[in-house]
């Protein structure tokens, strides 16, 4: 028997779409598994002693989805947690420990290493467990498992990644009590499509999820949307880098959802990049129940769009924009401020350009975080150590470690990069405006006007009182009736 594991206790919750697709896998291949699922779990130490007090199993598996939180100053560090919990495993069972998940294959070695775990999987977990699972029990030849990482006389030896060219997962979503996380207000995610081909200077998907594109048949996502809502699910979101990429797909999607009439039964959320995106694809998207979109559009300055790897410019934010209000779809546009060659001058225009095509809001987020591995953590390393460069920002001591949350500021920023940032956006409510330095890193002061949802209180109470969608649309709702809009 296999135990899975979900790690993730962020609050609001979001339901664990990954272990869920894995346990659904192996299950399908003939194996018994249960999950033991910490995020529900008032006490996740009692929760886990007493299951192991009544289970063996043979193989634990712990999915770890987010290292961090990505949100500079407040930079809150995950991986202690994991540490505890595999060893608070070790406590109760002499059963071998695969980690996997997101998280996990970002940093697929060090947190290996840091963890103390015997195998780990780095990617697609839907074969490579079943995979595992039967080495275990035969020859034990895990230079077979795709993805896989494991211990032989205290050498980490590390399989290719596990992105296979076909990708098919059960659709009854029956592993995780998805009904339960939907009361919590948890989101609710779908994947149709793996991996980017995009090559965005900072962005760590490719790492998570490879370099290339895997498509799922549309008409197997629109069972998968069939099933959640038979459980009460009406809300969904996509958890695609991308839905947009490529355009087709999506287009293929939405016409399977838009036959099954879905849209009459759910509404979703999607994060799209800003090019491709065309007047059919608005229309489909909504006609398919598309509520609300998340925009990767960084900057409106054309240089630091070109150095951030993407294809758009400023005036494809504002057709994005205005293709959404036409279809009623709203739309947030996601800023990522303080790369290599930001200034005041191109801040202060890209928050200009923002407010005058005039989306839904804005998520004003200050600080890249560095992943090792992307072009933007080599462009700043080839300028020297990165312990001496003055835009590195860390709440820690000692050597640079990008286990931990390490971020970059643009340095002509100042000192206080997010009281500028703050006080351009003065008190324009379309902002979500980056939090208050203070004297210490780590540490946030002031109100909070960021969306961040990491212990977000306001949007806790919010979600107790019924808002359910993306935390970004609950978030400016939230704003928008406090100030009678």
């Amino acid at each position: 028997m296999i135990t899975l594991i979900n790690a993730n206790r962020m609050i609001p919750p979001i339901a664990p779409v990954g272990l869920d697709y894995v346990a659904g896998a192996a299950r399908r291949s003939g194996l018994d598994v249960e999950i033991l699922d910490l995020g529900l779990a008032p006490d996740p130490a009692r929760a886990l002693a007493d299951y192991f007090q009544r289970a063996s199993p043979e193989l634990v598996g712990v999915s770890f989805r987010n290292v961090d939180d990505c949100f500079w100053p407040g930079s809150a560090w995950f991986v202690p947690d994991l540490v505890e919990l595999v060893e608070n495993i070790r406590r109760h069972s002499d059963a071998p420990i695969v980690l996997g998940g997101v998280g996990y294959s970002i940093f697929a070695r060090d947190i290996l290493l840091r963890c103390g775990a015997d195998f780990g999987i780095r990617g697609d977990g839907e074969q490579a467990l079943v995979a595992l699972a039967s080495e275990l029990g035969k020859a034990r030849h895990f230079a077979r498992v795709a993805g896989l990482l494991w211990r032989d006389s205290g050498v980490v030896h590390e399989n290719p990644a596990a992105w296979p060219e076909r990708w098919s997962v059960p659709t009854g979503r029956d592993a995780v009590d998805n009904a339960a996380y939907f009361r919590r207000g948890g989101q609710i995610g779908v994947e149709t499509r793996r991996g980017c081909p995009r090559g965005c200077l900072y962005c760590a998907d490719p790492l998570a999820k490879g370099p290339t594109t895997r498509l799922r048949d549309p008409a197997e996502t629109a069972d998968e949307i069939e099933s959640l809502a038979a459980q009460g699910v009406d809300v969904i979101h996509l958890c695609d880098s991308e839905f947009n990429i490529p355009l087709d797909h999506a287009r293929a999607v939405c016409e399977a959802w838009i036959r099954r009439r879905l849209g009459d039964r759910v509404r979703w959320y999607a994060y799209l990049a800003v090019v491709p995106f065309d007047a059919d694809l608005a229309r489909a998207m909504r006609r398919a129940g598309c509520a609300g979109i998340n925009f990767t559009a960084d900057s409106a300055n054309a240089g630091l769009l070109r150095a951030y790897g993407h294809p758009h410019g400023a005036g494809d934010l504002a057709e994005a924009v205005r293709l959404c209000r036409e279809q009623g779809i709203a739309v947030m546009l996601d800023l990522l401020l303080g790369g290599p060659g930001e200034t005041p001058r191109t801040v202060s225009q890209t928050l200009g350009y923002v407010r005058r095509i005039g989306p839904d809001c804005a998520g004003a987020a200050l600080g890249i975080r560095l992943y090792a591995g992307t072009g933007l953590t080599a462009r700043i390393a080839s300028a020297g150590p990165l312990e001496a460069n003055p835009g590195v920002r860390r709440g820690y001591d000692g050597p640079i470690d990008l286990l931990r949350p390490t971020f970059y500021i643009s340095s002509a920023l100042g000192e206080r990069p997010a009281q500028l940032v703050r006080d351009l956006i003065g008190d324009d409510p379309c902002f979500f405006a980056p939090v208050d330095e203070s004297a210490n890193p780590g540490c946030v002061a002031g109100p909070r006007k960021d969306h961040n949802y990491n212990d977000n209180e306001q949007l806790a109470r919010a979600i107790a009182a019924g808002a359910r969608g993306a935390y970004w649309d609950i978030l400016r709702k939230l704003r928008t009736s406090s100030r009678g809009g």
